[in-house]
């Protein structure tokens, strides 16, 4: 949780993190670009065009194949490597930017891809993302739109970029179009069409799409529909004239529109230079297990970017035109409760991992979270699955990383299967990292060339439960004598993941206070259910280690240990037990320099209130309130930002609606402050950073008097009793 005026602290910590391994991009062997994006109940899908054939000093986009992946967990994805070619399909002179869409009936892929830089719009189907894909087009057409197609372009600029999408009731549409359009309305760029039941033919021409709203940054390509709730969204990349483009949209209550539009939902991912300012961008966006994500482009590889290898362009030569030579990324994306996008953060995590990886399944060799030394290659032939190996450059650090695997009650064995072209290459599984635990060793059987495979075993012994990092590092003597095909593990049983408790093991009982550290422990596993918090990065920014690995960022104030750092979409979430359903008054007490922070509140996902946050001080704590009703027994709580920058020491529930807080025996902060005791007594006083700055004897008396009378400075302060069993803010105006 991030604040604005300690920003120099989090550069350093950035500069310190800049050698842990990236979980961003999905793949960091070859060069890839313009992803879509699709879903089933089981699979995350993204297909992408690759820059591979691009030279390393080439001056254009050279794009004749597109690559498939798919994900259960969001974290390792499997990459099926090229799944269809123009280079070996007849009439198809190139494949850029494509679509993907799979029918929640039949569970068919469709996509949707352009020939070359307008030539028309093809159509595929296939029954996985592996395929074989086959024209789905029908009519005895071999293109949907455009030239050879069913329909023309519908006088559109560019005949491109098509996103295909399909709705809850089964009905398709397709999107397509681009151009700056200087001479005429900016929307006349894109159009929709319909297609019949049987997908195989528009419905009428295209629809020229309609957004209102528009601000002065133009629509230029990657036309992409997707549905959340109710609601439509239609996005697409903004023009070159404005600099960095970025991805905009509109809503609509209609797939057809109009749309108005809403705001940005990707900016131009340059940050740590990832991206280029002036070139382009690109993204497909899917929702997956009650999650949303969008996919899009950058130049991570080819800027090295937080420790990248800079992988060489198919020609070989070192240090590529990053321009030409792109990365495909994935993050999460939020939306607000009316249903518009709130702006993607780009990491370099990726997503969090939202089941555990299953070992005991036959994996292609290219599974993995992360990679180091390696290379791949595709064999592509029409009418047939995709092939995809994995060649490893064994002399020297040569690795792939699968994350979160769950090995139950325990892994017996290993089995790979691989053509081996030399004597003496392996593959070490490893824990932690590549140099980590040995669980085992499987010596390659010399096949006598790399074309012919054999099955490989061995046995391993330690991986039980749910191991974070798992290593499959290949040793050899020579680069690229051992292609990999499929691997897959040996064993039975899995680990049921493990719920979130209560911090120190007791529901925080409301009506009553809950201190903002003491959020829930986090469960074990992946699922529902497991996380307690959501931070933005894995760094404590703060000075205090008292949830030590968690990464909230906690800070030592006078009033003890506050969460701070807070930034839009983090939440901490803690179990309760209402004793009463009915009206409470919730109490926050906050403490910012700006106005424009703000929190929710929620019990077991139902909205309870949504609180701003404003002040001119962070050593200053002022409280906010709302009112609520609440459920009686056991429940979850999740307190999430809304907006930027604020530190927070507790909630407080209050029985009653508009109900006072009561502070007897808590803290009191104002300019007014008083704590009656009977008789003398002297207390200890701390100032903001915690530091005891001297001690105060009170007698009944106001206790911001008695400090200022005892001579301390104008300020914030703590006071707390000799036995620490009171404790109380003062604060002394001059």
């Amino acid at each position: 949780m991030k604040l604005m005026k300690r920003v120099g602290v989090a550069c350093f910590m950035a500069g310190l993190a800049s050698m842990a391994l990236a979980d961003n991009p999905i793949s960091t062997y070859h060069y890839l670009a313009d992803p879509g994006a699709a879903a089933d109940d089981e699979y995350f899908y993204i297909i992408t065009d690759s820059d591979d054939p691009a030279p390393y000093n080439s001056g254009s986009y050279q794009i004749f194949a597109l690559y498939g992946f798919r994900s259960k967990d969001m974290q390792n994805w499997t990459d099926f490597g090229i799944i269809y070619d123009a280079r070996k399909v007849n009439g198809i002179g190139a494949i850029w930017a494509s679509g993907i869409a799979v029918d929640p009936k039949s569970g068919t892929l469709y996509i949707v891809f352009p020939d070359g830089g307008g030539g028309g719009i093809g159509y595929i189907k296939a029954p996985g993302i592996d395929g074989p894909w086959t024209n789905a087009v029908g009519q005895g057409k071999d293109k949907l739109v455009g030239g050879r197609g069913i329909i023309g372009c519908d006088g559109v600029s560019w005949c491109f970029d098509p996103g295909i999408f399909i709705d809850d009731d089964g009905t398709t549409y397709v999107t397509w179009g681009g151009g700056e359009s200087n001479s005429r309305p900016n929307t006349d760029n894109f159009d929709i069409v319909k297609l019949n039941d049987a997908k195989d033919a528009p419905v009428g021409n295209g629809s020229h799409v309609k957004v209102n709203n528009l601000p002065t940054r133009k629509m230029l390509e990657a036309s992409y529909i997707h549905k959340h709730g109710s609601n439509y969204y239609f996005s697409y990349s903004t023009g070159w004239q404005q600099g960095a483009p970025t991805i905009d949209y509109g809503m609509s209550n209609n797939v057809m529109g109009p749309y108005t539009w809403k705001g940005t939902i990707l900016g131009d991912p340059s940050m740590n230079g990832k991206s280029i300012n002036g070139n382009n961008n690109h993204h497909g966006i899917a929702e997956f297990k009650g999650h949303s994500y969008v996919v899009y482009h950058d130049r991570r590889i080819a800027k090295g970017h937080n420790g990248l290898e800079i992988i060489p362009a198919d020609d070989g030569k070192p240090n590529p035109n990053e321009g030409y030579h792109r990365s495909v990324s994935v993050d999460e994306m939020f939306y607000n409760n009316d249903g518009t996008i709130k702006t993607v953060t780009v990491t370099n995590e990726g997503p969090k991992q939202i089941e555990n990886f299953d070992p005991y399944d036959w994996y292609p060799a290219l599974t993995s979270s992360k990679q180091k030394g390696i290379r791949s290659r595709s064999n592509f032939v029409q009418g047939k699955k995709a092939e995809h190996v994995l060649i490893p450059l064994s002399s020297k650090e040569s690795w792939i990383r699968v994350s979160g695997v769950d090995f139950g009650t325990a892994a017996t064995g290993f089995t790979v299967e691989a053509s081996s072209a030399a004597d003496g290459n392996k593959i070490e599984i490893r824990t932690g990292s590549a140099t980590g635990t040995l669980a085992g060793t499987c010596t390659l059987k010399n096949t006598g060339n790399k074309n012919t495979y054999a099955e490989n075993k061995c046995e391993v012994e330690g991986l039980k439960g749910i191991v974070n990092q798992l290593f499959l590092v290949f040793k050899g003597n020579q680069d690229s004598t051992m292609y990999v095909k499929a691997w897959g593990f040996e064993g039975s049983g899995t680990t049921p993941p493990e719920p979130q408790k209560p911090f120190g093991g007791k529901a925080w009982a409301v009506p009553g206070k809950i201190e903002a550290e003491n959020f829930d422990e986090p469960g074990t596993g992946r699922g529902a259910g497991v996380d307690s918090y959501s931070e933005n990065d894995s760094e404590n920014h703060g000075d205090s280690d008292y949830r030590d690995g968690t990464g909230v960022d906690l800070y030592k104030k006078a009033t003890g240990v506050i969460v701070g750092y807070n930034q839009s979409g983090e939440w901490l979430e803690y179990t309760v037990n209402v004793k009463e359903a009915g009206d409470y008054t919730v109490y926050a007490s906050v403490a910012t320099d700006n106005t424009s922070a703000g929190f929710s509140l929620s019990i077991d996902g139902e909205p309870l209130a949504e609180i701003p946050v404003s002040g001119s001080s962070w050593e200053d704590f002022v409280k906010v309130k709302a009112n609520v009703t609440l459920p009686a027994g056991e429940h979850i709580l999740r307190f999430e930002v809304t907006g930027d920058w604020f530190d927070i020491d507790y909630i407080n529930f209050v029985a009653g609606k508009d109900a006072p807080e009561d502070t007897s025996g808590k803290e009191s902060i104002g300019n007014s402050v008083s704590f009656s005791v009977a008789g003398s007594h002297d207390y200890r006083v701390f100032n903001v950073k915690g530091t005891q700055v001297g001690v105060v004897s009170l007698n009944g008396s106001n206790a911001s008097e008695a400090l200022r009378m005892a001579g301390f400075k104008q300020g914030l302060y703590m006071l707390r009793s000799m036995d620490g069993s009171k404790k109380f803010m003062a604060k002394v105006v001059r």
